[in-house]
Formats: C-alpha cells, sequence, structure tokens
C-alpha cells in the first residue's frame, strides 16, 4: 500500500507537517507495511514558508521588518538559489496585532515590500509571494512604498520601475475576488480585520480611487483580475505594479513536488483541513488535492475537524469525508493540539483499516 498525506494546517492546533505526520502514524497502525510520502501544504497563506522549503529545500533569510502597524519585528523567506518564497503573513499578518489592535484603516503591507527588496538585493530573479491571512487593506500601497523607499527614496514609483522590470513574481493565493465592489477585499474581508461598516465604505472608495488613477497613468486596469482583492488589494499592487502573475497556491507547490509523478501506483491520497464545507470546493488546499487525484484515478480522503454539506463533498469526488472529532466532544477540548493529533490518527486508522489492503 501506498499512502500520500497532504493535509493543510488545523488552524491553531497543528501546523501542516504536524497534521501529516498524525495521519502517518495512523496508516501504519493499520497497515505497518505501509508506504507513506508526507507533503507539507497552504493555499499560499499560514504555512506557506514550511510548505516550501519542505518542497524545495532551500535557506531561511531572517531580517528585521515593519509589522502591520510600523513596529519592528523579526520577520523571514526562504532562498533557494535565485528563486524567492515570501510568506506575506511573516510580515503583515493578522496575528501579528491582537484583536484590539485591529484596524485596517491604518494596518499596512510595508513589511512585505522590505521582504521583497531584500530578495531582490540579494539577487533573486523569481520571486514568488503567498497571501493569505492579512492585517491591512491597503490595495499594496505599504508593499510599493517600502521598495520605492529602498531604491529611489523621495522618488516615485516610475523612479523604480526600471530597476527591477526583469524580475518575475508569482502570486500563490486561493482568494479570486476582484480589488474592489461587493465582492471586493473590503466588503468581503476587511470586517474580519476590525472594519466597521464605516470603515470597509472608506476602504471601499479608496480602493476604486487607487486603481483609477493606476488605470489612467499605466493604461491598463488590474483591478477586477482574479485575485486582485487578494490579501487587501496586495494581489492587485502585484500585478498592476510588479506584473504579477496569479496562480493558485495549491497548484504552484503541488506543481514544485511533482506530485503528479508522486501518484504513481499510489493507493489513496489522505488530505484535510481544520473546517471543511462547500467553500472547501471553492480552491481550498483539499480540493487542488482532490482534483489531481481524480485526474489520476486516485482515491482521496478527507478528514477535517469541522465538516457541513457533507454531500456536497461527497459529490465532488471524495471517496472519504470524515470529521476527526466524536460527536459529543466540546469545542474547547476537540481544539488542544494532543487531542486534534490524536483524533487525526484515530480517524486515518479507521480509513486505512477499510481498504481491502489494510491489515
Amino acid at each position: 500500500m501506498k499512502v500520500i498525506v497532504a493535509i493543510d494546517s488545523f488552524k491553531g492546533c497543528l501546523s501542516s507537517i504536524e497534521a501529516n505526520q498524525a495521519a502517518t502514524e495512523g496508516i501504519l497502525t493499520a497497515c505497518s507495511t505501509a508506504e507513506v510520502i508526507q507533503v507539507p501544504v497552504s493555499d499560499g497563506g499560514e504555512g506557506w514558508l514550511e510548505s516550501y522549503q519542505a518542497a524545495i529545500g532551500g535557506e531561511l533569510v531572517t531580517l528585521t521588518v515593519h509589522d502591520p502597524l510600523m513596529r519592528l519585528i523579526s520577520s523571514c523567506y526562504l532562498i533557494k538559489e535565485n528563486v524567492a518564497v515570501i510568506e506575506m503573513a511573516k510580515a503583515s499578518g493578522l496575528t501579528l496585532v491582537t484583536e484590539e489592535e485591529r484596524n485596517p484603516i491604518y494596518a499596512t503591507s510595508y513589511g512585505t515590500g522590505e521582504l521583497i527588496s531584500d530578495a531582490i538585493r540579494k539577487g533573486c530573479r523569481e520571486v514568488i509571494v503567498g497571501l493569505g491571512g492579512s492585517a491591512m487593506s491597503d490595495c499594496g500601497k505599504g508593499m510599493l512604498r517600502a521598495i520605492i523607499d529602498t531604491y529611489a527614496k523621495g522618488g516615485t514609483w516610475d523612479d523604480v520601475k526600471g530597476k527591477i522590470e526583469s524580475i518575475r513574481f508569482l502570486i500563490a493565493a486561493d482568494v479570486k475576488n476582484p480589488l474592489y465592489g461587493k465582492k471586493g477585499a473590503a466588503y468581503v474581508f476587511a470586517p474580519q480585520k476590525g472594519a466597521t461598516p464605516e470603515m470597509v465604505e472608506l476602504l471601499d472608495f479608496q480602493a476604486r480611487r487607487f486603481a483609477e488613477f493606476s488605470s489612467r497613468h499605466y493604461g491598463y486596469d488590474y483591478s477586477q483580475r482574479e485575485g486582485a482583492g487578494a490579501a487587501g488589494g496586495l494581489g492587485y499592487a502585484l500585478m498592476q505594479y510588479l506584473g504579477g502573475e496569479f496562480h493558485s497556491g495549491i497548484e504552484l507547490l503541488l506543481d514544485s513536488v511533482d506530485f503528479n509523478r508522486l501518484m504513481t501506483d499510489t493507493t489513496l491520497i489522505i488530505t484535510g483541513e481544520g473546517s471543511a464545507d462547500s467553500q472547501t470546493l471553492m480552491g481550498k488546499v483539499p480540493y487542488g488535492i482532490l482534483q489531481r487525484g481524480v485526474h489520476a484515478k486516485v482515491s482521496t480522503a478527507l478528514i477535517a475537524g469541522r465538516i457541513s454539506d457533507q454531500q456536497a463533498l461527497t459529490n465532488a469526488g471524495f471517496s472519504f469525508v470524515r470529521c476527526i472529532n466524536p460527536p459529543n466532544l466540546p469545542q474547547n477540548e476537540a481544539i488542544k493540539k494532543n487531542v486534534t493529533y490524536a483524533n487525526i490518527k484515530q480517524t486515518v486508522s479507521d480509513i486505512i483499516r477499510t481498504l481491502p489492503q489494510g491489515k
């Protein structure tokens, strides 16, 4: 039996690497001779850096940058040869501010720009930026300002553009929203970052104005492209100003580990996330993995701490859809790290025992 384990992080409980290890123990408990391949995964948000390092290797570069409220913090990114991999949340993430501090009117993407600038200074010719879990809704203006401050302090973007136009930027995210409008960055995501209804209207107005200015200046408008609204509009700035190419984060990651080759002679793929529902089918990690499995005719199992819309998930093609938690387990108990670990191990073991090869 050959099993691929590629489980997203259970946010607040286990990282992707930890969840994969719990599942591996469950597999080997049920079938000690199984071959298990662990693939840490992320869609561009939490765990992106760790997943990419597990996929391609490389070295972490540590540096001091500004957080969403312009306080100095230690951050890092990954370098492999002339490629840099950046997890935006390491500099501009919502987890870097307390709940009381959340305010997307003031939060900035400046620190992400500092990470990008440092990677370019170190000779990187390709920069992969994972977007997810942002604290801001500044349309990437903070990021642009940080790059300007590095290469043309006191100048404008036009003074910078020629110096970095040979750099290839790849955007990794699972968010396909446009920059502004009812489905844009402010209306959909700003409330969870601390925005009041009045703030949402202001942020959306500012995004629209920024897009109109940028369109007039450069003669093209990427504000309504898929992914422009990712990370508070950071996706827009990367596309409009840096020529960034938008990709599904999980697709980029799976390609980097040659996932299609790994599936050769595979009995089962096990994937999962903290909470699975119909939104899982909108480009999240488990769905991206399912698509690969369907194409290769390999069964895919989905596990999660909470499951809704089970029929929709089954109809999408998952061979197994399992909640790891017993029905009456209290929420405050279910989110404990050791409990989540043990429940993943048991659930996966139970799945393996139902397979003809499981012994």
